[in-house]
């Protein structure tokens, strides 16, 4: 029996396929359900492992990037998400599906610190490639200090903190900065175009304190071969497994779970 992802699916999201292909070469068993059908059936996600929110603009972002779709997850699947994370289930949402987990509040979920999305510091549509550090305390998906190469796509992927100064080493202690903007050499950076957002604290991924709660604003569903590098995998952008090497990581605790 595979790890079983259940991902969700709605107005505007655009990126399904990417994600659905990128859990499925990495060995998971993956089913689609609409949000509206998920509402009425949420007795699904007691049967997942992991519950997945892909990328796209959902509801045409209208009233901010994600706000519409995490207003629906906030009302009406609050209580089972937090059943199926604490009996030992993943969450996991990238670019749009990030925005969501912010907005709804199960990230970061640190007491006295506000996290939001707003637009890139460009002001513009940023869609390149970026490398991005793994911090500690994603090191059980990815080795720590490694670097995640992954295409940005996003316009309000700028994370802003209501007391910046004070609420990035908040963060960092709490141990809940997944990923941050760094450049060729690994050094962490705000200043575009390795940090395309301008991201405080070069912030371009959250997990929680449990780290089976785990947001991303790149897409590493966009770096499974060597074919989806701008060099081809020359080297300037790692060998094109970085995406596998990631969605291996994130099923592993369900994998060894199947095969025991």
């Amino acid at each position: 029996m595979k790890p079983r992802v259940l991902q969700l699916f709605t107005s505007g999201i655009n990126c399904d396929r990417e994600l659905r292909f990128a859990f499925e070469t990495a060995g998971a068993e993956v089913q689609e359900m609409h949000i509206s059908e998920l509402i009425q059936q949420p007795q699904a996600l007691e049967s997942c492992d992991v519950f997945a929110i892909p990328g796209g603009f959902t509801y045409g972002d209208d009233l901010g990037a994600g706000r519409v779709l995490a207003l629906e997850v906030e009302r009406y699947l609050t209580a089972p998400l937090r059943a199926m994370h604490e009996r030992g289930g993943t969450i996991f949402g990238v670019c749009n599906g990030f925005q969501v987990l912010v907005k709804t509040g199960l990230l970061p979920a640190i007491p006295g610190v506000q996290v939001s999305l707003t637009w890139n510091a460009s002001h513009r549509f940023e869609c390149r490639w970026t490398r991005l550090r793994v911090e500690e305390p994603m090191g059980h998906i990815l080795p720590p200090g490694s670097i995640l190469h992954a295409v940005s796509a996003h316009a309000e992927g700028q994370i802003v903190l209501q007391n910046p100064e004070q609420d990035v080493p908040t963060l960092l202690e709490a141990g809940v900065i997944a990923l941050r903007y760094c450049n060729a050499e690994g050094t962490i950076t705000e200043t575009w175009p390795d940090c395309p957002s301008g991201s405080r604290g070069a912030i371009a991924g959250l997990i929680s304190q449990s780290g089976r709660i785990l947001g991303l604003m790149p897409h590493p569903e966009r770096n499974l071969s060597a074919l989806h590098l701008p060099d081809r995998g020359r080297g300037a952008w790692g060998q094109g497994n970085d995406g596998i090497a990631f969605f291996l990581g994130l099923l592993a605790p369900y994998q060894a779970r199947v095969r025991s």
